[in-house]
């Protein structure tokens, strides 16, 4: 790789990496207004988001909660986008070669493993055990937002191994969701499913970008997801998994080559700046239109539909999506119910224990095997204190947590409070420790490089 390159990947990581943490402040606040609701008017907050809405065009009927279209709708657009994002990355980006992804896959694998371990050490009952895999998750925006506040000190490495483990985590937390989070299931709906998916590929394959195709297709994707559980809407596999397998049929392949890219434009300026026009002329003639519209072609399909459907979703996924999540699903009661249910149960404790030292200690141990094997290269100047320090950041699973423990203890309400409850508790206390942590370590990782000099 060329120093252009890597200068052009450091670019590029910064600009996602200041993207996907852009919203970190507005979830932050709409997670205080749904737990402040919550409690203030518990039976509004609920009514509010389990009121129903029903979409009703010729054939098409579909009748959900509002709580319901968010997870199952939006939700899916958040993952399409995460999909998008594994893709880029897999293709060109960190996890692209063994060795670039093999220190992050193996933090990943341990910060997935050790915490369910853990929760299970518990010993819950057959209902709670049903969220081991809550604190398997990884909440990126946080994690990343929480690093961003240590400033320029954060290596840029360090900041690539938390990105792309967050990656990885989410990758894993597709597959649990898939598994272990679907009803029963009618696989006439997912066969069929199954071959329009089959028709992205081939389209993808034949490097075929008309967004049209993908969005039709993909929507009725998502629908017969949606209509696979005998249950009825949202019973079956999880639509959000139709959401990260259309993003991968998604072209990410550029119709103009970088490399003949600046050609195309240089002659087109070239063709429209001979034409011979008068100083009289207020709008184009037709050969002027026909310079620009190769211009503007190069332009637009220099970007693949891959790069360009990704950066226009990360300011409707930050600022839109993961905060109205937040606000129809964090809205955890902080006082016991009328049936004097616990607010803080061996829910509460496993989860909030498994998230913070489970990953911790899941990440950076594994981290460690990964270089001990010999299969991945520490950074340089980077201590074994700052992955810790990055571990617990990795023990931030708020939105995605949540997200598996509403699939987890649908039905189970007293039991998904305790879960939130554990949930904020471990988030938090990951976060500042993290934090801290880190502070401590990077100055002491930049004191030991300077005394090396």
């Amino acid at each position: 790789m060329t120093k252009t390159d890597m200068k052009n990947d450091s670019s590029y990581f910064k600009r996602f990496f200041k993207a996907i943490t852009g919203g970190s402040a507005l979830l932050m606040i709409a997670t205080f207004v749904a737990v402040v609701w919550a409690n203030i008017d518990h039976t509004l907050y609920e009514h509010t988001w389990h009121d129903m809405l029903t979409i009703d065009v010729g054939k098409f009927h579909l009748k959900m909660s509002w709580h319901h279209w968010i997870n199952d709708g939006l939700m899916a657009i958040f993952f399409f986008v995460v999909g998008l994002e594994i893709k880029r990355e897999i293709i060109a980006g960190e996890l692209s070669s063994i060795k670039q992804a093999s220190l992050p896959i193996f933090g990943a694998i341990g910060g997935m493993v050790v915490p369910i371990l853990f929760f299970f050490l518990f010993g819950l009952s057959e209902a709670a055990n049903k969220g081991w895999g809550v604190p398997m998750a990884t909440d990126i925006a946080f994690s990343l937002g929480i690093l961003s506040m240590l400033g320029k000190r954060v290596p840029l490495s360090l900041k690539v191994f938390l990105t792309a483990l967050a990656i990885v985590d989410d990758l894993g937390a597709v597959l649990i969701i898939a598994l272990f989070y679907g009803g029963e299931l009618q696989w006439t709906y997912l066969i069929i499913a199954g071959v329009l998916l089959g028709v992205l590929v081939i389209a993808n394959m034949r490097n075929i970008q008309d967004l049209r195709l993908y969005t039709f297709l993909g929507f009725v994707i998502w629908y017969l997801f949606l209509e696979s559980g005998t249950a009825g809407p949202g019973s079956g596999l999880h639509a959000t998994i139709a959401g990260v397998l259309i993003a991968f049929t998604i072209p990410a392949r550029p119709k103009v080559h970088v490399d003949s890219f600046l050609p195309r434009v240089n002659t087109g300026l070239k063709h429209f700046g001979e034409i011979p026009r008068s100083a009289h002329e207020i709008v184009l003639s037709d050969e002027q239109m026909h310079a620009v519209s190769k211009i503007e072609y190069a332009v637009r399909k220099v970007r693949s539909p891959l790069q360009y459907i990704e950066h226009q979703f990360h300011g409707f996924i930050s600022l839109f999506v993961l905060p109205v999540f937040a606000l129809a699903n964090a809205g955890v009661v902080l006082s016991a119910g009328q049936d004097g249910a616990d607010v803080l149960g061996k829910v509460s404790f496993a989860i909030a224990f498994s998230l913070v030292f489970g990953k911790v200690i899941g990440i950076t141990a594994f981290a460690w095997l990964g270089v001990r094997l010999g299969f991945s290269i520490k950074p340089v100047g980077s201590s074994w204190m700052s992955f810790a320090g990055l571990g617990l950041l990795g023990g931030i699973g708020f939105t995605m947590s949540i997200f598996i423990a509403s699939l987890a203890y649908k039905g189970l309400p007293d039991i998904l409070n305790q879960a939130k409850i554990g949930i904020f508790i471990g988030s938090i206390v990951a976060g500042v420790v993290g934090f801290y942590l880190l502070k401590y370590s990077l100055k002491k990782d930049e004191d030991m490089v300077k005394n090396r000099r």
